[in-house]
């Protein structure tokens, strides 16, 4: 992956996931103070947890000086349009800008654990880590419960992207938008669809108890 695609991937994950957090943030009432908060750790919570589990520097995270400014710019603008949020297209867009984030942290997680020569499973948790850490800690801040475990599938489409990359199944920008897109697209089908992981055999019992 050449540095530009990493540069648009970080960045366009940056302001998808601060974005999210931001509507999340706003969703639940928070302060102003809150909706930063939220929305930084939202965009950046997944790169902290992954560079915390596969030995990267911790500082790293804050030598970001141009994504931070993105974020703070994607939150800004959240709040300062707050009458064009309707309660409909807020849902619609969290889910949205979700999946974005997701993909493109998937895909840059995967890479970045690839550049540190680590077995394929670390990729596939990098992958899976950097993509949904962020809106796990999102979640878990908002007092909602984490997308990461529910039902319906979203980290196994990080788990995916960080098994294509890990096999080397990508050179080149030109796949890793493929792949981008691809992700996207199928996080968007499965939310459309319903489409869901088997649950635990307790839950389905229980379930059909009831």
């Amino acid at each position: 992956m050449t540095d530009i695609t990493w540069e648009i991937l970080n960045i366009i994950g940056t302001i998808a996931f601060a974005i999210s957090g931001a509507f999340i943030a706003i969703d639940a009432k928070y302060d102003l103070l809150g909706v930063y908060i939220l929305g930084f750790t939202t965009a950046f919570g997944g790169g902290l947890i992954r560079n915390l589990i596969i030995g990267i520097p911790v500082q790293n995270i804050w030598m970001q000086n141009t994504l931070f400014k993105f974020a703070f710019l994607a939150v800004t603008i959240v709040l300062l349009l707050p009458n064009i949020w309707n309660d409909r297209w807020k849902v619609n867009s969290i889910e949205f800008f979700d999946a974005i984030g997701l993909a493109a942290f998937a895909i840059q997680g995967a890479n970045y654990a690839v550049s540190t020569e680590v077995p394929i499973v670390a990729v596939i948790f990098a992958a899976i880590i950097t993509g949904a850490g962020g809106g796990l800690l999102r979640d878990l801040f908002a007092g909602r419960k984490p997308m990461i475990f529910h039902s319906d599938i979203y980290a196994l489409w990080a788990a995916i992207a960080g098994l294509i990359i890990g096999i080397d199944w990508v050179s080149g920008s030109y796949v890793t938008i493929v792949l981008f897109i691809s992700i996207v697209g199928l996080r968007v089908l499965s939310l459309h669809y319903n489409w869901s992981l088997p649950r635990s055999f307790y839950v389905v019992k229980n379930d059909k108890e009831n």
